[in-house]
């Protein structure tokens, strides 16, 4: 027990200290600028047009229209320009109760089958823990591997590899 609420806090630092930087311009693989850069962020539940509350996972400005985590090759390991994205992600969660969340990890298209869904579900499973040490129960979330059978880039480099490590954060049900 102590252990887990050591790792607990332990993530809740390692998470924290992202929050505290100055935020700067992220870039997505292939060099486009992120969603929810600095200046970009509205918070949710924010007024949209006529003072109506806009949901803020179908607003292209706010940091929730961010849906995918990218890897290095061969890793799993949510990389600290991501862990803003699923801090906010875990917010929205937490906020909205009835919310559930499908993780997809994908790879690119070096590796076997079996290798590459293998790796592809430790990813899903890596934004999983870093959602519920956040705060979200885990049977808010699903998560499944697709290896590399769902490319988001079709190619043979590392420009498409790049776009195909990844894990997308689907939310079905909001």
């Amino acid at each position: 027990m102590k252990t887990r609420t050591l790792l607990v806090a332990l993530s809740i630092l390692l998470l924290g200290a992202c929050a505290g930087q100055q935020a700067k311009e992220e870039a997505q693989p292939g060099g486009q600028p992120a969603a929810g850069a600095a200046g970009q962020q509205p918070q949710a539940g924010a007024a949209g047009a006529g003072g109506v509350a806009a949901n803020p996972l179908h607003d292209p400005n706010s940091i929730l229209a961010k849906r995918s985590v990218y890897y290095d090759f061969d890793r799993s390991e949510i990389k600290s320009e991501f862990r803003p994205m699923v801090e906010a992600h875990a917010g929205y969660l937490r906020d909205h109760t009835q919310a559930t969340v499908r993780i997809e990890g994908n790879c690119d298209e070096r590796g076997s089958r079996e290798y590459n869904l293998a790796l592809g579900q430790r990813r899903a499973d890596g934004v999983r823990k870093a959602l519920a040490l956040l705060g979200v129960a885990d049977s808010r979330i699903e998560t499944t591997s697709w290896g590399k059978e769902k490319p988001r880039a079709q190619g043979h480099d590392e420009q498409a590899w790049a776009q195909n490590r990844r894990s997308d954060i689907i939310y079905t049900h909001e």
